[in-house]
């Protein structure tokens, strides 16, 4: 059995995908593209106890080695047909709508588009993309590589619909709740982070990976440049957090509604176990 959860940032898929793994005898894959990265770990809200789950895919790589979502995929393809093979349940849980897609359903990589990937930036790929007539939101920048990589790498026709061929059976769990506690809880996660030490992260972080493409891609880290470099303070800092955080949440309820079958769940903060007792019901039934 595979089941794969998803949801925006900040609604709770990390506790539950430790439940769920204990409850149906699971490996865990993580599917939150940030927390491949070693050392990301405040501004990505990594997990840091896994109680005795088994994690696949989370701090395999430094930040100065690059990794795609062909690596992902490849990668994660091995890992399910494994963990299947020792007659063991899967657990996929991220919020990177690019990374789970690209693992279940029928997206096509070529061994070469990983190398032209790693050698183009995400602002070429966007000037590229325009240049052919195809918009997309500049900020998205997990929607502009999947569109360069289908449209200017693979030339499929801009009119033809994104894969829907599903190449896992997985029931595909989804948490939610209402927008304005979503958002709230978005801004304390984030002034949260800034407490448990995110500025100091960060400082050291770019200090070790001046170079790194993913410190300057993630949100949560992309934004102190600005700080660095003088031109905001440490509070337009924050805001400029939250608010892409909250953007980007917006971005994954569009993605997993318009890619994927989820039975969404309405998220039950006072007393989470009943989150976790009613998704184990369905899941049973």
């Amino acid at each position: 059995m595979i089941i794969t959860i998803v949801g925006p940032t900040g609604v709770g898929k990390t506790k539950l995908s430790i439940e769920l793994a204990k409850r149906f005898n699971a490996e865990i894959i993580n599917a939150d593209s940030a927390q491949i990265y070693q050392e990301m770990n405040i501004g990505t809200a990594k997990i840091t106890d896994l109680e005795g789950m088994t994690h696949h895919l989370l701090n395999i790589k430094k930040l100065n080695e690059d990794y795609t979502v062909y690596d992902f995929q490849k990668e994660g393809r091995l890992i399910i047909n494994n963990i299947l093979k020792k007659g063991k349940n899967i657990i996929i849980v991220g919020g990177s709508g690019l990374y789970i897609s690209a693992l279940l359903f029928d997206y096509k990589f070529n061994k070469e588009d990983k190398n032209k990937l790693l050698n183009i930036s995400v602002n070429e790929m966007f000037s590229e993309l325009l240049k052919n007539n195809i918009r997309v939101d500049k900020n998205n920048h997990q929607r502009i590589i999947r569109l360069y990589n289908k449209h200017i790498l693979n030339k499929e026709p801009i009119n033809i619909k994104a894969e829907n061929k599903i190449l896992y059976d997985t029931l595909i769990i989804g948490l939610t709740t209402n927008r304005d506690n979503l958002y709230q809880r978005i801004n304390n996660r984030v002034d949260n982070m800034i407490k448990e030490g995110l500025l100091e992260e960060v400082k050291f972080l770019f200090n070790k990976y001046p170079q790194s493409k993913q410190l300057r891609t993630t949100i949560g880290y992309k934004e102190f440049i600005n700080y660095f470099n003088q031109i905001q303070t440490i509070e337009e800092v924050i805001e400029k957090i939250k608010q892409n955080s909250r953007r980007f949440a917006k971005r994954q309820y569009t993605w997993f509604n318009n890619k994927m079958k989820v039975i969404w769940f309405d998220t039950n903060y006072e007393n989470f176990n009943k989150t976790i007792k009613q998704i184990e019901k369905y899941i049973n039934n």
